[in-house]
């Protein structure tokens, strides 16, 4: 007696939101992801790094007494930094805000590579990459921006 035998085709299972997930909707997740990011770091601009400075907390001062750049130095990076940080939360301002706190961070990257012998070179750095995913990411923004400007000149 010979039976035959049909080979069994083999399955893959795909998970029930994958199988749904349409262009539109990782799109969406991306967005709301960055704009996640976005508000860490402009948490992170504001309160751990631009707070200290505006307040004269003494381990800042001590860092800024030591580079040589004192009180002045101190409250304009504080102010920078406060600036950025909130405009990263302003969708006109977001990426021209992330290319300036981008440029600030360089600035930070070469002072930690020459006053303090590069301790704490990696932070800036690290700082920089969301900051220019942000930048190119939300450069769309930038000729609403420039319309705004041109519009009140």
């Amino acid at each position: 007696m010979s039976e035959r035998i049909a080979p069994i085709a083999p399955t893959t299972s795909v998970p029930a939101s994958v199988a749904t997930e349409t262009p539109a909707s990782g799109r969406r997740a991306a967005r709301v992801a960055l704009r996640g990011v976005q508000v860490l770091l402009g948490l992170f601009f504001v309160f751990a790094s631009a707070l200290p400075k505006l307040i004269a907390h003494p381990s800042a001062v001590e860092i800024f007494d030591e580079m040589g750049w004192g009180s002045a130095g101190m409250y304009g990076i504080g102010v920078l930094e406060l600036a950025g940080g909130v405009a990263l939360l302003i969708p006109v301002l977001q990426s021209v805000s992330a290319v300036a706190l981008s440029a600030l961070m360089v600035g930070a990257f070469i002072v930690q590579l020459t006053a303090f012998g590069g301790q704490n070179a990696a932070t800036p750095i690290v700082l920089i990459v969301p900051l220019a995913v942000i930048a190119w990411a939300r450069r769309d923004h930038n000729a609403r921006l420039l319309r705004l400007v041109r519009r009140q000149a």
